[in-house]
């Protein structure tokens, strides 16, 4: 093409102003996206911020737990009863079938769909860490747990107030039943977690947690039972320390004035109660490390 050509030829450059705008907002940091996972987790736990579908097993389970509690008290209040028919640390443990749906529904859903999907990394890019995530859905799990867990002590509590039972006693009882309930959040939170981190498959993550609570309650109530039943009643107390119910019931009836619910009625004293504490918070730090350690592999 020749130089007259060149020079006659249109300029075709064109600049387009697609709207493209500088952020001038605050940078709101890690504390902020740590924050932000931990409430957006924790809707999710109870379908909040999602389709109507997803919160229809949530919510009902929730109906569930706390249906128990309002006959209760209507029965107390109705009847003049001077103590409520149930303990505050027997409510959860009592329902124990319930809460393990419940956790078995929703762990998967908190970590299984970010595995399948790959979303992990984009997590990590920037600013969140991999501590921050793991702290974030290991405390919106928890939380979960403990809302359910929770409230239908807080109905017993008010309704305990209602038939003007004795207010010191039914507080203390009250507040022995929350502790109880926090354990109990915190480490079937962290076993939640860990079965359903171990798959991007939503249903095997539900299979593991149903597994893993249901089977270990079973196979160590078994073994009570014949244990109880062989007169051997030193055993009943140590091999409650392979289930997290049975582990849960044994802190509570040591430490928390709590019946056992073991074989012939007897739970562990504060000796080995201390072993049954010492191995709830073992395996509440073992969840979380081995939370650490998957995405680290996954988060890469």
């Amino acid at each position: 093409m020749s130089t007259d050509t060149a020079k006659a030829a249109p300029d075709a450059t064109r600049i387009h102003n697609i709207g493209y705008r500088s952020y001038d907002g605050p940078r709101l940091g890690r504390s902020s996206a740590r924050t932000s996972l931990f409430s957006q987790s924790l809707r999710g736990a109870y379908g909040l911020g999602r389709s109507a579908k997803s919160k229809v097993l949530p919510m009902l389970l929730f109906a569930i737990m706390c249906v128990p509690a309002l006959v209760i008290v209507a029965v107390a209040v109705v009847t003049k009863q001077t103590a409520l028919s149930i303990e505050y640390t027997q409510y959860a443990l009592l329902l124990q079938v319930v809460i393990s749906i419940y956790l078995a529904a929703q762990a998967p859903q908190s970590v299984s769909r970010d595995l399948r999907f790959r979303t992990v990394p984009l997590y990590f890019s920037r600013p969140i860490e991999r501590v921050d995530y793991v702290l974030a859905k290991f405390a919106a799990m928890a939380s979960a747990l403990f809302v359910l867990t929770a409230a239908p002590l807080l109905i017993l509590w008010i309704g305990s107030l209602l038939a003007k039972m004795d207010f010191v006693e039914q507080t203390r009882m009250f507040g022995q039943g929350l502790v109880s309930v926090v354990l109990l959040s915190l480490l079937l939170g962290g076993i939640g977690l860990v079965m359903a981190a171990l798959t991007p498959r939503r249903g095997f993550g539900v299979a593991a947690v149903i597994a893993v609570l249901t089977i270990s309650y079973g196979a160590v109530m078994t073994l009570m039972g014949i244990a109880h039943a062989t007169d051997h009643q030193d055993a009943i107390v140590w091999l409650g320390l392979f289930s997290p119910m049975t582990l849960i019931d044994g802190v509570q009836t040591a430490f928390l004035g709590a019946s056992a619910d073991f074989p012939g009625g007897e739970g562990p004293g504060a000796g080995v109660g201390v072993v049954y504490l010492l191995v709830v918070l073992a395996l509440i730090a073992g969840c979380y490390g081995v939370l650490m350690r998957r995405y680290r592999k996954v988060g890469l």
